[in-house]
C-alpha cells in the first residue's frame, strides 16, 4: 500500500472521537488539535497508523496542542525522517524557550491541561519526541523513543531526542516508558532563568539505553519524584558528547533552583559521566540509587565524581541534603563532592573508588579540576568550598555537616576516606563511624 500523503493537516474535530488512518501517512504539515478543543480522543487505526514526516517539512510538530483541554493521544507511530534534515543547531539563546526554538518534534504541547500520551512510540525524531510547555496535568504511560535527537554545528547533541517538560508545567508524570539511542536527554524539565519553575512531578519506572546528555534531569522545579528508573551507556556515543559546553553526561541530573524533591532507587550501569548531579539542590533527598562502572578509567574518558553538589542557580543555597544508603561502586575519581551546610551523608557504600588513581595518574587524567585545591579528585568524601574556579563568587564552604556509617573502599581510601579543601574544616561536621579500606587491586 502506498503512502497516504497529506498537504494539509487532517481535520480534528474539536471533541469527540478521532482514529487515524491504517498505514503509513506521509505529513507536509502539522495537524493542529483546534486551540479550545476538548474531551478528545485521537487513537492510531487497530491495524497500525504511521505519521511519518514527509521530507521538507518545517513545521513545529507531527502533531500540535495548542490551548486545548483534556485530550488523550493513543497507540500511534511517529518517524521524523532525521536523515532528511541537514540542519546543524546548537541551544537557543537563554531568554528563549525551547518550543519558539525546535522544530520537527514528534508532539508539541503549549498551554494544555489535561494530556495524556499513551503507547506513543517516537522514531528518528530530529527535535524532542515530546516536547510540553506552561502547561498542566500531563501524562505520559508506556511510550518508547529511539534513535531521535539532533547536532549541533560540531556534531554534538543539542538536548533533543527525548521528553522535556518546560517554562512551568504543572503536574507531569512519564510512567513505564523506555528511551533508545537518544543523543541529548531522555526525560528532563527546565526553563529559563525568571520563568515559573515546573511544579510536581514523577519519572517513575522508565528504562534508558544509550543516551548521549542526561538519562535523567530535574531543572528548575519543585516537588519532583525520580523514583524506580534504571539505565545503562549513559554518555554514549563518545562523538555525541557536548564537551565545548561542558555537558558531562548523568544519570540524573539536576539544574536551576530544586527543592522539595526525591531521587530514590533508582539503578544505573556503565556511566560515562556523573552518577548524580546535585547542581541547584536543595532540601531534598538522594536514597537507595546504585550507579555501577565494570570497566577501567579509560573506557569513561568523560568519568566523574559520582554524586556532586553544586550552587549555579543564584536563589538557591546547597542545604538540607540527605544522601543516604546508596551504592556507588567504580566511580572514575571520588564518591561525594560536597559544598554548602548542614547536608546528610550517611550509610552510603561508595566502592572501588578513584579507579583513575588520581593524583598519581595526573598526567593521564587530568587530577587537579580546581585550582589550589590538589585533593579535590582523590578523596572518598569531599568538602569543598567552591564547586568550580567560575563560581568563587558562590563560594560556600562545607560545614556542619553528617558524615556518618559510609563504606569508602578504592585506591588509597584508607589515607584519603573524608578530605577537605583549604580553609575548611572537618571538625566542623559531625564526620564517625565510616569505614574506609584501600583497595586490595592496589
Amino acid at each position: 500500500m502506498l503512502p497516504l500523503l497529506f498537504s494539509l493537516a487532517i481535520a480534528i474535530p474539536q471533541t469527540g472521537r478521532l482514529v487515524l488512518p491504517a498505514g503509513v501517512v506521509d505529513l507536509t504539515a502539522e495537524l493542529r488539535i483546534p486551540a479550545g478543543a476538548h474531551d478528545l480522543v485521537i487513537v492510531g487505526h487497530r491495524n497500525g497508523t504511521t505519521l511519518r514526516l514527509a521530507p521538507g517539512f518545517a513545521g513545529r510538530a507531527a502533531i500540535v496542542c495548542d490551548g486545548a483541554r483534556n485530550v488523550r493521544l493513543a497507540s500511534f507511530r511517529i518517524e521524523g525522517r532525521r536523515e532528511t534534515v541537514k540542519d546543524r543547531v546548537g541551544l537557543p539563546p537563554s531568554n528563549v524557550a525551547f518550543a519558539d526554538f525546535y522544530r520537527r518534534n514528534g508532539i508539541l504541547a503549549r498551554g494544555a491541561e489535561g494530556l495524556s500520551i499513551q503507547g506513543v512510540s517516537f522514531h528518528d525524531i530530529w527535535g524532542f519526541a515530546v516536547l510540553v510547555n506552561r502547561s498542566r496535568r500531563v501524562r505520559m504511560d508506556n511510550i518508547r523513543v529511539a534513535d531521535s535527537g539532533g547536532r549541533n554545528s560540531l556534531g554534538r547533541n543539542n538536548t533533543t531526542g527525548g521528553v522535556l517538560f518546560e517554562e512551568g508545567v504543572e503536574d507531569f508524570e512519564v510512567r513505564r516508558s523506555t528511551f533508545d539511542r537518544v543523543l541529548g536527554n531522555g526525560v528532563w524539565t527546565h526553563s529559563n532563568y525568571g520563568s515559573p519553575r515546573n511544579v510536581r512531578g514523577l519519572f517513575v519506572e522508565n528504562t534508558f539505553h544509550e543516551i548521549g546528555r542526561d538519562a535523567l534531569q530535574v531543572g528548575h522545579a519543585t516537588e519532583v519524584r525520580v523514583e524506580r528508573n534504571t539505565g545503562d551507556r549513559i554518555g554514549y556515543p563518545f562523538d555525541a558528547i557536548d564537551v565545548e559546553n561542558g555537558a558531562t553526561p548523568v544519570a540524573i541530573d539536576t539544574s536551576g533552583n530544586v527543592d522539595h524533591s526525591v531521587y530514590t532507587s533508582n539503578q544505573f550501569s556503565e556511566l560515562n559521566g556523573k552518577c548524580i548531579d546535585l547542581d541547584g539542590f536543595h532540601d531534598g533527598q538522594v536514597t537507595f540509587n546504585v550507579c555501577v562502572n565494570k570497566g577501567g578509567p579509560k573506557s569513561y574518558p568523560n568519568g566523574h565524581f559520582a554524586i556532586v553538589v553544586n550552587n549555579y542557580n543564584p536563589d538557591m543555597r546547597s542545604e538540607n541534603i540527605v544522601i543516604a544508603d546508596n551504592t556507588v561502586d567504580g566511580a572514575k575519581f571520588g564518591g561525594v563532592f560536597l559544598i554548602g551546610t548542614h547536608h546528610t551523608v550517611v550509610r552510603n557504600k561508595l566502592l572501588n573508588l578513584n579507579s583513575a588513581h588520581c593524583n598519581e595518574n595526573a598526567a593521564t587524567y587530568g587530577c587537579s579540576a580546581i585550582q589550589g585545591e590538589p585533593d579535590v579528585l582523590q578523596a572518598g568524601i569531599y568538602l569543598g568550598r567552591i564547586a568550580a574556579e567560575w563560581a568563587q563568587k558562590r563560594a560556600d564552604a562545607s560545614r556542619g555537616h553528617i558524615i556518618r556509617e559510609n563504606l569508602i573502599t578504592g585506591y588509597k581510601m584508607d589515607k584519603r576516606c573524608v578530605m577537605a579543601a583549604p580553609g575548611v574544616a572537618l571538625a566542623e561536621s559531625s564526620i564517625g563511624q565510616n569505614v574506609c579500606q584501600a583497595s586490595s587491586k592496589e
